[in-house]
């Protein structure tokens, strides 16, 4: 895929989620509407920082990239199958726990501070990958990618190739992304459509941002911390809650707005300085 078909598809994807955004305040006012573009907006965020990750992972597996766009369509189609399944469980749980929410609150402000003080060199091991260890005891694994084939008969034995391996790790990776994200969702809606569809926006959109942000990693360097501070944002919004105080659906709008903004520009600063 070229960097012009990339861009337009990510401005489809892109324009899609607005044009729901128009059809939300049509439909349900402009609370809901802004409360799902709140969440996208933080979802579409944290799914650049995902992107980084599956750069790393096709790095390391040599992935050749020719295979690029069918590894990536099959394992983000799993992503959004677990998140669905994610959120609604999240959801079953906070109707039923609502105390969960000021929990979820917590696990963001540390996450949130966590990711903020992390360095570059405290990126993923893919080798130390807890799920890769996993797939390499219980499975026969070869160690090519089958000629773009999901698994190859050796010696009259099945084995999953390189390529299986990396989509597995793409739709788990992305279900501990929504760890943070599908809670942080909670802290601004508690809207079951806003919540939905805001992570699946998001996710439709990693196909085409891959291709389109490969190439410009370092551009990105301050990103990770922008995000920190959205999430310790949305935790302390959601405990602040406890002594009831809520803050309307636009302040956190333009938090995230004004967050990631500066933080990629201030990236981008950075990055032609550099050069």
């Amino acid at each position: 895929m070229t960097i012009r078909r990339a861009l337009f598809q990510t401005a489809f994807w892109v324009l899609l989620a607005l044009a729901f955004f128009a059809f939300l305040w049509y439909e349900n006012g402009h609370k809901v509407a802004l409360e799902y573009l709140s969440a996208y907006l933080m979802e579409w965020s944290l799914s650049i920082d995902n992107i980084f990750v599956f750069i790393l992972i096709f790095t390391f597996f040599r992935v050749k990239a020719d295979y690029y766009a069918r590894v990536l369509l099959i394992g983000i189609l799993m992503a959004i199958f677990l998140r669905i399944i994610f959120i609604t469980v999240g959801i079953a749980l906070v109707a039923q726990f609502h105390w969960l929410l000021y929990i979820f609150g917590g696990i963001l402000i540390y996450t949130g501070v966590t990711m903020f003080a992390a360095k570059d060199e405290e990126a993923m091991n893919v080798e130390d990958n807890r799920v890769y260890r996993w797939l390499k005891r219980i499975l026969p694994l070869t160690g090519n990618d089958g000629n773009g084939r999901m698994s190859v008969v050796v010696d009259g034995k099945k084995r999953f190739t390189t390529l299986f391996v990396v989509v597995v790790l793409l739709a788990t990776t992305d279900i501990l992304f929504a760890v943070d994200s599908i809670p942080a969702v909670f802290g601004i809606t508690k809207e079951k459509i806003v919540i939905y569809t805001s992570n699946i926006f998001a996710v439709l959109g990693l196909r085409s941002l891959f291709f389109l942000l490969r190439g410009a990693v370092a551009r990105f360097a301050y990103l990770q911390q922008g995000i920190a501070v959205v999430l310790v944002f949305v935790g302390l919004k959601m405990l602040a809650e406890i002594i009831d105080i809520y803050l309307p659906v636009y302040v956190s709008l333009l938090v995230i707005l004004f967050c990631i903004a500066t933080a990629i520009g201030y990236s981008m600063y950075t990055s032609r300085k550099k050069s």
